[in-house]
């Protein structure tokens, strides 16, 4: 028989997704945003270029593509809880080893290797895989919370690593990161992420009622996984295997896409700081102005899923085409005025469509290929996208290092989400496979 969740009447979904949240909201203000307000403090002291040391975000890139098929297969055969677990273990670990870094090679080892595996293993694939199984109907929403709270990282941990920088060290900054994540992370990640989607325990996805004549007697297992399925249906999610995917035109122009996208957001968080620095814009002012890029996203992470929850499957394309496609006019204008205003002009609506896009992505990949193998196939997609995702910062540390500016890099980015957002519309939807298997053949 199925076991039953004991506890609070609300749908222990949502407590998934606040930890996701507040995991993310600690993780990524490092990793993602946090690494900009270091980038300059580790390269002064320890004598690296900037294209040197951008290798160390791109080698956790790198090796993220390797580790993603892994971790989503992981997370879909024996669910996110423990792979999470470890990701969040290491990655506290690594942050405090920085305290004793001295040379490139420990640097790329600490941060690049052991940071990377950690945060790549805990926050990205499996995190959105356990909520994706809990969710359908309203996966959107679940999702953008979970992103609201990453974006909120960039506003509230990215000043404070700043603020750190300037108290203790940019060593005392990192340590502090890593008790912090490992003392209040783990415990998050023990009692509120499970193990399988809700079925298994007894519930439907969304936390949606069962109909009253089943209400009134204890469903098997096999009985309430076929629920789930029906109630997926509904919005015209099918269950396929990654094989079944990957016969789709959708899976691999989704994938063409993000390559083409992938380019422009690490570079830019990367780079982001030491280019407004070279301005003659000062720490602290810069990681403001690079938060209110990120604050501008933050609303519309919630309403790109609640869009998501709304629209037709034919129409989320469009939607994120749309996005893209913001994020391009905004750098457009910045090339063409280049002054401090026009920073701001840049950033804010670079930010909108950053937010609908890193939230409309994974909904879309889970309303076209359904949950049973989210995390594998979203792990492999990533899989292929882990060239662009290593060169982008290194790329725009060495024009930098070449030509004394990032214009020609921005000139790139902006061409590219054009690109990108040119692709969208023909991302149509993928026929319904000819066999549908069991929802625990993944492969």
């Amino acid at each position: 028989m199925a076991a039953q969740i004991k506890g609070p009447k609300i749908f222990f979904g949502w407590w998934t997704v606040l930890a996701s949240g507040l995991l993310s909201l600690w993780g990524f203000g490092y990793y993602a945003y946090g690494i900009s307000a270091l980038f300059l403090p580790i390269s002064t002291e320890l004598g690296f270029s900037r294209a040197l040391t951008s290798v160390a975000a791109s080698i956790g890139r790198f090796e993220g593509g390797f580790e993603a098929p892994i971790a989503g297969w992981v997370a879909d055969k024996f669910g996110p809880r423990w792979i999470v677990f470890i990701g969040i273990f290491v990655a506290s670990i690594s942050l405090c080893l920085m305290y004793y870094i001295h040379s490139l090679w420990s640097f790329y080892l600490v941060w690049g290797l052991l940071f990377g595996t950690g945060l790549n293993t805990a926050l990205a694939v499996p995190l959105d895989t356990a909520i994706s199984n809990w969710f359908v109907k309203k996966r959107g929403v679940a999702l953008s919370i979970k992103w609201v709270f990453s974006g909120l990282s960039g506003v509230l941990i990215l000043p404070l690593v700043a603020w750190l920088i300037t108290v203790v060290g940019w060593r005392m900054a990192c340590v502090i990161g890593g008790v912090v994540l490992g003392v209040v992370g783990l415990p998050m990640v023990w009692f509120w992420i499970k193990s399988h989607r809700p079925e298994y325990y007894g519930m439907l996805p969304d936390g949606a009622k069962m109909k009253e004549e089943d209400a009134h007697h204890e469903q098997d297992q096999d009985s309430m996984i076929n629920k789930g399925v029906e109630y997926a249906a509904e919005v015209q999610e099918v269950e396929f295997t990654l094989r079944q995917a990957m016969k789709a035109p959708a899976y691999w122009l989704l994938i063409l896409v993000m390559a083409v996208y992938g380019l422009v957001a690490p570079a830019i968080n990367i780079h982001c700081i030491p280019f407004l620095m070279d301005r003659g814009i000062s720490t602290v002012m810069a990681a403001t102005m690079m938060a209110i890029m990120i604050g501008a996203s933050i609303p519309s992470r919630y309403i790109g899923g609640v869009i998501a929850d709304r629209l037709d499957i034919k129409q989320l394309r469009y939607a994120m085409a749309g996005a893209y496609f913001l994020q391009a006019v905004g750098l457009i204008i910045f090339l063409f005025h280049q002054t401090v205003a026009m920073i701001y002009v840049w950033f804010i609506l670079y930010g909108i469509g950053m937010g609908a896009g890193i939230t409309l992505n994974p909904s879309i990949t889970a309303r076209y290929f359904g949950r049973k193998a989210f995390g594998l196939i979203r792990g492999t997609s990533m899989f292929f996208l882990t060239p662009v995702g290593v060169a982008a910062p290194i790329y725009a540390g060495w024009v930098y290092d070449t030509t004394g500016q990032y214009i020609s890099a921005f000139v790139l980015f902006a061409v590219l989400l054009v690109v990108s957002s040119a692709i969208l519309p023909f991302v149509k939807p993928p026929k319904q496979p000819e066999v549908i298997t069991d929802i625990r053949k993944i492969a």
